[in-house]
């Protein structure tokens, strides 16, 4: 039996060829120019000597070449190793080097880092921005590309192939290549889909960076695997967001909690008719409650939250409809997937809060390893389980709560302190738009509690009351005991507060603003 991830666009485009299939304003793609345009450069691929199994990395922004590359490269077999546009030389050096990539496909604004980075023996080639020929030295242009035969029959690959090789984001160490396979990706954006309600009707707005697990896997492939549409927004800015909802009528939005908020206390979105959203999906972060329910109300649309890693496809759980949901929860467990909590010799911990542990995983969602990586391989599926490093728990209705992060545990003399929990608190406060807390080192306690807060457009609070409002809702050791205050908080690609980040400046001083 083979499986080809492509087959989800081959499949819609026979059924539906002269359907829209991606949208980057003005410009338009139906799935039978989608479908031949991947075929092409599938075709130049194999005829400059890819062979089946071979890397091929993406270096690309939400432009509709992302789309035709990645399908372009299954088609002929091979492998896409997607990558984030602002690495930097160093950065791309270890990605091309460690995946053992050959072939580039990076966009104009980015190609001198990157190729500053390729290792030789890579092949780059230069996706041009509208207007512009300028083409670096030693590098092809992508047109190049779409020289091959718009005919192309998929390359057989077996179900457990490789298909993707996803690096994590390296919270420790050196990133590490999730390795997953074509049944991965297909059985997840399927499943996503259903729970999702996704139908051919639908938009989806690409807003999630396509070279990250979300915004590939249930933007980019649950629309081409249930024949919707894409409209793709390159960049995450409040205008951008609002007009490409009202133009193209975006039926679907997913997104991570800080665009939430952007959405919701940005006074432009006032001017724009976002009436067409049917659905929102939020994950990648926990979304405080109070931004949940404030959002809902405002723009009259349910937003169903879920969970998962890039090693898990990414969807592991998912609040499945408005009527099966807890609120703060993410979810129960996705079809075909088994969750567990386990304490810490790896043995199962029953339902109630009061037995927080790991969130382990398996099923058909799960990786089959982290490429050349046997070590970690083996310490993250100890017992044929993969250890998600998320401490959680489970009640007994079967849905899952996250508490933190197992790694961002702060241990505060002894007590266990999770900064989800005083982050809610803080989210509650009315004067608070983003909060992250943090353990900082303590010589006395180990750990110490630390917040940083942005607030409000023309809202305004101290340290001490912000510290008096936590006191009094939560127990003595975890309240933060300090409290910055900054215009924003830095955040990673998908718009995640990047809490290493945050740490690192506390420890070393104040935070920039």
């Amino acid at each position: 039996m083979s499986l080809n991830l492509a087959v989800i666009l081959r499949e819609s485009a026979f059924a539906r060829p002269d359907k829209e299939a991606v949208i980057l304003h003005p410009f338009r793609l139906t799935y039978a120019q989608l479908d031949a345009l991947s075929n092409q450069v599938a075709s130049s691929l194999r005829d400059r000597g890819l062979q089946v199994g071979e890397k091929v990395a993406i270096m690309l922004p939400n432009v509709p070449q992302f789309v035709i590359s990645y399908f372009g490269v299954l088609k002929a077999g091979g492998v896409v190793v997607p990558m984030n546009v602002l690495l930097k030389a160093p950065e791309v050096s270890f990605y091309l080097s460690d995946s053992g990539a050959r072939v580039l496909l990076t966009w104009e604004d980015f190609a001198g880092e990157a190729m500053k980075g390729a290792p030789a023996g890579v092949t780059t080639f230069v996706v041009n921005r509208p207007g512009s020929d300028a083409m670096p030295e030693g590098a092809l242009s992508f047109n190049e590309l779409l020289a091959g035969s718009a005919t192309f029959d998929l390359e057989p690959t077996n179900p457990d192939d490789t298909a993707v090789v996803l690096y994590t984001s390296g919270t420790t160490g050196k990133p590490k290549g999730a390795e997953l396979t074509h049944f991965n990706l297909y059985m997840n954006c399927t499943i996503s889909g259903g729970l999702f309600g996704f139908r051919d009707d639908d938009v989806g707005l690409a807003v999630l960076p396509l070279f990250h697990s979300f915004g590939q896997s249930s933007v980019m492939n649950v629309s081409l695997r249930y024949g919707g549409t894409i409209s793709l927004v390159p960049r995450f800015e409040v205008p951008a967001i609002c007009e490409a909802i009202q133009r193209d009528r975006v039926t679907v939005f997913s997104g991570v909690p800080t665009m939430y908020f952007a959405l919701l206390h940005d006074p432009q979105v006032a001017g724009y008719d976002l009436s067409s959203l049917r659905v929102a999906v939020s994950g990648g972060a926990s979304m405080p409650g109070e931004v949940m329910t404030t959002f809902e109300r405002k723009f009259g649309v349910t937003i169903l939250e879920g969970y998962g890693l890039s090693e898990t496809s990414p969807t592991a759980s998912f609040n499945q409809s408005l009527e099966d949901r807890r609120f703060g929860s993410i979810g129960k467990r996705i079809w075909g997937v088994d969750m567990k909590i386990f304490d810490e010799e790896d043995s199962p911990l029953p339902a109630g809060k009061d037995h927080v542990g790991e969130i382990v995983i398996r099923g058909h969602n799960v990786m089959k390893g982290y490429y050349n990586q046997p070590e970690a391989t083996a310490e993250a599926f100890k017992g044929g389980w993969f250890h998600s490093g998320d401490m959680g728990y489970q009640d007994e209705d079967g849905f899952f709560f996250i508490v933190d992060r197992k790694k961002e545990l702060i241990i505060r003399g002894g007590f266990n302190v999770y900064p989800r929990e005083i982050e809610e608190v803080l989210y509650a406060h009315p004067a608070v738009q983003e909060a992250a807390v943090i353990g900082v080192p303590d010589e006395r306690l180990g750990e110490e509690v630390a917040a940083v807060v942005s607030l409000k457009a023309g809202q305004s609070v101290t340290e001490e009351d912000l510290i008096a409002f936590t006191k009094e809702r939560v127990a003595a050791y975890k309240y933060p005991r300090t409290i910055r205050f900054v215009d924003s908080l830095p955040k990673g690609p998908t718009g995640k507060i990047l809490k290493k980040e945050l740490k690192q400046q506390l420890e070393a001083g104040a935070p920039k603003g």
